[in-house]
């Protein structure tokens, strides 16, 4: 919006035009200078900034979700933040990886066309460390992985993949999936040199290591989706969404924990000396009946009653009902 002048200024404008001060063609020159805007033709801005500060929240989503998955992975202490969104050519963002490097390719799969995913070297092989058993300390130089430390890349790349269609997930249903593993940045050419991408970096601190995960997303790949890269169809339907997306996602996480499962055929009282002397055909009384119900445990906790039997030629359990709290209390 352009500046409003107060009558004071105007009339002091008047004056020093009147008196000869300053002259209408200096006024002239100035307003026009400043409605120019210097544009690079090798670097043309396609994104808008409404469209990178979208990007910027969809990929702030995606760090809180490689906290979780780091946390729980590496176990230790992890930091992820969404640092920058810039706009660059092609070219540049290639010319500026090291060689070697974690390069992962990412099919942008329904879009046509692939995305670039990088790792800091140091930071992918502390990963794999930790993976591994290790410290998760990498003091090496850069090198390429080996067989056994790529396969290992592989499923991270493919975790992060199902991580970046979660935080897509308000603005476009996608399927990402691992295309392939390179650590030579020249041999990687999806666009033409002068494309415009979207470069989003992220800052991770695992425990002492630190390093950047660099996700580069061509125009072209992204071009279909870009009018929905608004910040107000983003919230809209964030919020719109977020209660069912929330529950439905833990429920889907608590389907896919493992729980111990106990079960208790009965229970009996012996002394140490006949616990040593047991051998092979002796006999055990214990306080169920053979046909009788069996206490299920969950996790050390009373949860079920049910009947031993068979099950294609393997001993097998048949749940027949919730243990009740009286069930719970006698067994306490």
């Amino acid at each position: 919006m352009a500046e409003i002048l107060s009558q004071s200024e105007i009339d002091a404008l008047i004056n020093a035009l009147t008196a000869g001060e300053i002259k209408a063609e200096e006024i002239k020159k100035e307003a026009y200078e400043k409605r120019i805007k210097v544009y690079d033709f090798r670097k043309p801005n396609k994104f808008s900034k409404e469209q990178l500060s979208t990007m910027h929240l969809i990929h702030e989503n995606f760090a809180r979700q490689l906290i979780t998955y780091f946390s729980a992975q590496l176990r230790a202490l992890v930091q992820v933040n969404a640092s920058s969104v810039d706009q660059m050519p092609y070219s540049e963002f290639i010319s500026s990886i090291p060689n070697p490097s974690i390069i992962g390719i990412l099919d942008f799969k329904p879009l046509r066309g692939a995305i670039i995913l990088t790792i800091d070297t140091y930071l992918a092989f502390s990963i794999v460390e930790r993976l591994l058993g290790g410290s998760g300390e990498y003091r090496d130089r850069p090198r390429e992985p080996t067989e056994i430390e790529a396969n290992i890349l592989q499923k991270l790349y493919s975790k992060l993949a199902k991580l970046i269609k979660e935080a897509w997930q308000d603005i476009q249903e996608l399927d990402p999936s691992f295309d392939k593993l390179e650590t030579n940045p020249q041999f990687i050419q999806l666009v033409s040199p002068n494309e415009a991408v979207a470069l989003i970096t992220i800052s991770v601190k695992v425990g002492e290591t630190e390093g950047m995960i660099n996700i580069c997303l061509p125009y072209i790949v992204i071009e279909p989706v870009l009018p929905k890269l608004s910040a107000k169809v983003w919230l809209s339907t964030s919020k719109r969404d977020s209660g069912v997306s929330f529950t439905k996602t833990i429920a889907e996480k608590l389907e896919k924990v493992s729980a111990e499962i106990r079960a208790e055929i009965g229970r009996t009282k012996i002394s140490v000396r006949d616990f040593l002397n047991l051998d092979v055909g002796d006999v055990i009384q214990l306080d169920k009946r053979a046909n009788g119900e069996i206490d299920i445990f969950v996790h050390g906790v009373l949860k079920y009653k049910g009947i031993m039997g068979k099950r294609n030629g393997r001993l097998a359990l048949r749940v027949t009902k919730v243990a009740s709290e009286r069930d719970e209390a006698n067994d306490g």
